[in-house]
């Protein structure tokens, strides 16, 4: 067997293992999105086959009994106001800690990224008593500020590591012509940052729309500011689950972040490799 074919026959190999895998991701979506389109019977007697009747009317029950359009907005502005706080304070972190190599820098760097290795359930009471305490807890942009704490660490790691990719001269230049660090980050830095910044986006939008634990422990004792996550659980009970319903729900909630990604998802593979190359 020569060269050529070995190639040939590695690279079927490969497509297959990688079309396996994907099959494997994709099926369990497959089902939640047929099963939400069949009526209550049917999901218990054929869950893996496809409707026989398309019971669209699960859906029109949701989205009125969700109030959908409603949580729906709650869901926008809580990720607005995460991935504002995250891209524009973690950058800024990014920036300056990467221009100003100090030991005083070094130590701020470590204590932003070490967060990442804390398990959100060893603080989560904590927390839910320290929002308590300063009148953070049930609302929507209460929510979306809690989120900085958490996204900020892995962003300022993207977003440090892109940095040494950007020239200082460039710094340089703009100290030459009277410009101050803070206009040289607004006005010359973070234009340079587009794509990262993409990617930060898109990996914290799919985070925070599709997010439950937080909202669950933060909100969802105020109706008014649920999320349509929240919302979606309330179709699951102890006793008895509505299972074409809750599925409906979950398709309802899941779907603008999905769309999203699709959209937007070439940008991540191009935000985590720009600053492999420095130039």
């Amino acid at each position: 067997m020569n060269t050529r074919t070995r190639k040939k026959l590695g690279h079927i190999a490969f497509v297959c293992v990688i079309t396996l895998l994907a099959a494997l991701y994709i099926y369990p979506i497959y089902l939640m999105v047929i099963n939400s389109m069949k009526p209550f019977k049917e999901v218990l007697t054929n869950v893996l086959g496809l409707p026989t009747k398309l019971a669209l009317e699960n859906y029109a029950y949701v989205i009125e009994k969700m109030d959908y359009f409603r949580l729906f907005l709650n869901n926008v502005v809580i990720t607005i106001i995460g991935i504002a706080g995250i891209v524009v304070f973690s950058s800024m972190a990014a920036y300056v800690l990467d221009r100003r190599q100090t030991k005083c820098t070094r130590l701020i760097h470590t204590l932003i990224i070490t967060p990442m290795l804390i398990p959100f359930q060893t603080i989560m009471i904590t927390l839910l008593k320290f929002m308590n305490t300063i009148h953070l807890n049930g609302t929507t942009w209460g929510l979306g500020i809690q989120y900085w704490g958490f996204g900020i660490p892995m962003a300022t790691f993207i977003y440090f590591n892109f940095m040494k990719s950007i020239p200082r001269e460039i710094d340089e230049s703009a100290m030459i012509d009277s410009a101050t660090t803070f206009q040289t980050y607004g006005m010359i830095i973070f234009p340079l940052l587009k794509t990262v910044t993409a990617t930060v986006v898109v990996l914290d939008v799919m985070w925070i729309w599709n997010d439950f634990l937080l909202p669950l422990l933060m909100v969802n004792s105020s109706p008014s500011s649920k999320t349509l996550v929240l919302a979606a659980y309330n179709f699951v009970g102890s006793l008895n689950t509505k299972w074409h319903y809750a599925l409906a729900a979950m398709v309802l909630a899941v779907l603008p972040s999905v769309v999203v990604f699709i959209l937007l998802q070439r940008y991540i593979v191009e935000g985590v490799v720009a600053g492999a190359v420095k130039g």
